[in-house]
């Protein structure tokens, strides 16, 4: 037998297999070429290269982190290589990141195929983490080549953002032409929507090999309502901050998007649906009421970090400006209500790193003149373990909404599990380990969190991506070693 070139020793192994214990098992870890080969109690140590003394930690498998943002505010190569290094402070392992054409991102229209190919060179030999991305067709030309992306770019997800068609970013906006880049007498609408979802149920049948892999995204406001309301609470000036972004996209906007995009896919026969970050009980409503009334479409549920730990009070000023906003106390109460009944498939940190130049307007303390957006994937692990134990949430189960459950979705069958046969992709986290949110402490480059001040009772110490360690005691090292996932991976 081959020695194992990396064994980790005393640790609680944490699986999210239904039949594997939900609050883990002591097993060593045997690595070889950047896979789990040997899960066993009580591996000699004379059977490694390397011998790592894992301290009575909890080994997680990576975090598959389903939604994040990279180069939506930096340049493309900058984020790549920076907040994947934040992404490995928090345990996440592969990162799958929303790209589009238009405003943003790289700043630039035009067909996919002219375009996707920017975005890996950009990105390529920068990661410290495995990546792949998500895609958002805009324009007609995009619902073309919908078949061409999946074969050619290994692409398999796909995204709506249901207000850019007569609202802004980040407020106040409603003329859309130059944001979008589309071609002139298109629409971002209702309409177009339906033609991506019939769009992507065309690939699905044209792929049927790929057709399970397959699935449409959908960021879920309603334009028309946020529009009416932002000049409301404006007008009104009685809120101000956070509370205020909140009132301007109110839960009721959430409901009723969810509602006619679920019409929408019953109606093109698509059924892998993914509703993202999901933040208010309005959302939750409508999104199980959806589940209900159409029980053949394959709804899946999402809910951020940021969402499940903070609101509208204890945030940290105005960057936690995002879309959709933070919440009050009710509403985060609510998402850990339908989480811990099972409700929500993964949770995700949609980090978009914004640095303090760029996030906030002028003047400062204006929430309308600020910047959507704010990173997070440093602390999805710690956020998870610490506020869902208290909560009762099992380390499995843990393990499913951060690992198991978007890996699946997403086309990432050798991700997602400490098993045998993946890759291994793995956390270290100590549970016990009790400390003190500062941004300063953060690899992102971003210089402020809303997070700040937090306690938490979980951290991340070592994080392996592939067999290669990126991140020991607390610190990233080594070089970019992450790999661009080509889905199915």
């Amino acid at each position: 037998m081959k020695p194992l070139q990396t064994l980790i020793k005393n640790v609680t192994v944490v699986r999210p297999e239904a039949d594997a214990s939900p609050e883990g098992d002591r097993l060593d870890i045997g690595i070889s070429e950047g896979k789990v080969v040997r899960l066993e109690a009580d591996i000699p140590v004379e059977d490694a290269e390397e011998v790592v003394d894992g301290g009575g930690r909890l080994a997680f498998p990576g975090a598959v982190d389903g939604h994040q943002h990279w180069g939506i505010y930096n340049p493309l190569s900058e984020d790549t290589e920076t907040e994947s290094r934040a992404s490995a402070q928090g345990g996440v392992t592969t990162g799958l990141t929303y790209m589009r054409t238009g405003q943003y991102y790289l700043n630039e229209g035009g067909p996919y195929a002219e375009f996707f190919p920017k975005v890996l060179a950009a990105s390529e030999g920068r990661s410290y983490i495995d990546y792949a991305f998500h895609l958002a067709p805009m324009s007609k030309q995009h619902l073309t080549e919908i078949p061409a992306i999946v074969k050619d770019f290994g692409v398999t997800s796909f995204k709506i953002f249901m207000f850019y068609g007569s609202h802004g970013l980040h407020g106040r906006s409603a003329d859309q032409s130059s944001f979008l880049m589309i071609p002139e007498g298109e629409r971002y609408d209702l309409a177009h929507f339906e033609f991506v979802m019939r769009a992507v149920q065309r690939a699905r049948e044209e792929l049927p090999e790929l057709a399970d892999s397959i699935s449409l995204s959908l960021h879920c406001e309603t334009a028309e309502i946020m529009t009416a309301y932002t000049k409301l609470v404006e007008e009104e000036g009685a809120l101000t901050g956070l509370a205020a972004y909140s009132a301007s996209r109110p839960p009721h906007s959430e409901g009723l998007a969810i509602t006619i995009a679920s019409f929408l896919a019953d109606e093109t026969d698509l059924p892998n649906i993914n509703l993202l970050h999901l933040s208010s009980a309005k959302a939750l409503k409508a999104a199980m009421t959806m589940a209900r009334t159409f029980p053949h479409v394959n709804f899946r549920r999402e809910v951020t970090i940021g969402h499940l730990l903070a609101d509208i009070d204890t945030a940290h000023g105005l960057g936690g400006k995002v879309n959709p906003p933070l919440r009050p106390r009710e509403d985060v109460e609510a998402l850990w209500e339908h989480l811990l009944a099972g409700d929500i498939d993964w949770v995700v940190s949609d980090h978009a790193c914004c640095k303090d130049e760029m996030k906030f307007g002028d003047p400062r303390e204006d929430i309308f003149a600020a910047k959507s957006g704010f990173g997070g994937a440093e602390y999805l692990l710690p956020g998870l373990v610490s506020e869902g134990r208290k909560r009762g949430l099992s380390l499995q189960r843990i393990a499913q909404l951060a690992s198991w459950n978007p890996a699946q979705r997403y086309a990432l069958p050798s991700k997602g599990s400490l098993a045998v046969g993946y890759d291994a992709d793995i956390a270290l986290v100590d549970p016990s380990a009790t400390w003190t949110v500062r941004a300063e402490d953060s690899l992102s480059t971003q210089e402020y969190t809303p997070f700040e001040g937090f306690e938490l009772g979980a951290r991340v110490t070592d994080t392996w991506v592939r067999g290669h360690r990126v991140l020991e005691a607390g610190s990233v090292v080594g070089q970019p070693t992450g790999r661009y996932l080509h889905r199915p991976a």
